[in-house]
């Protein structure tokens, strides 16, 4: 069966989303630009854009434009595959609870002055990313990653690995959270306070409070992650 226009251009925004080419959180191209590189109409596009919605891949803010949400991984290699629900989200978060406390027990004792440095510095510059959910999400991964590094274990650390940047998770709602009037605003500023304890629990030495951290971080992400992927309330 030949392919719709409407097909095409999915699986082209689709490999685009799932190489990294359009970044978790990046906006997508316009639409009348769409429709000009590919040559096909706008109801064509508005089609194509509406499946990735549906494969939640993409999420749509009137208005604003549509954004890409955390793509999945290549399972070639025996990668996990993308969490798509909320409970697969969740249950991400558990297996997260699992792997990370301990990487940070560990990373407390084996952490080297160059690692802690470069901590500091991915943390300064996720704390420099609000408002930019796709930078925030890189910045998010890679200072976990560098404490899986610093614990020692190449297991853990090619857990981390397997994962990606998808465990870092990207509901709808977070993409809407930007609006400085909103009562949310503050979200941000404790997820960075969060990897900021992780941080000076790592500096101190201390494994039991570099895990306790851990786990307060990964159960705020987890309260979190239900309250974005909450349907939002209507103003009266």
């Amino acid at each position: 069966m030949a392919k719709t226009l409407s097909g095409t251009l999915v699986e082209s925004l689709r490999t685009r989303i799932v190489n990294g080419d359009i970044a978790s959180g990046e906006k997508l191209p316009s639409e009348p630009r769409l429709a000009a590189e590919h040559q096909v109409s706008r109801t064509v596009v508005r089609e194509a854009i509406a499946r990735l919605n549906l494969e939640g891949l993409v999420h749509t803010r009137r208005g604003s434009g549509s954004y890409a949400l955390t793509p999945p991984a290549d399972d070639a290699d025996g990668a996990p595959q993308l969490a798509r629900s909320l409970d697969d989200r969740l249950a991400l978060v558990e297996y997260r609870l699992a792997l990370e406390a301990e990487a940070a027990a560990l990373a407390a004792t084996r952490r080297t002055p160059a690692q802690l440095a470069a901590l500091a510095d991915r943390l300064d510059a996720l704390a420099a990313s609000d408002g930019h959910p796709a930078t925030a999400v890189q910045h998010d991964f890679a200072f976990h990653r560098l404490v899986a590094e610093a614990a020692g274990n190449r297991f853990l650390l090619q857990a981390l690995d397997r994962l990606g940047p998808q465990m870092i998770a990207m509901p709808r709602g977070r993409l809407d959270r930007y609006e400085r009037d909103r009562p949310d605003a503050g979200r941000f500023a404790a997820v960075v306070h969060e990897h900021r304890v992780v941080l000076e629990a790592l500096e101190a030495q201390d494994p039991l409070a570099a895990a306790a951290a851990m786990r307060v971080h990964l159960a705020g992400s987890r309260r979190r992650l239900i309250e974005e992927s909450a349907p939002p309330r209507r103003r009266t």
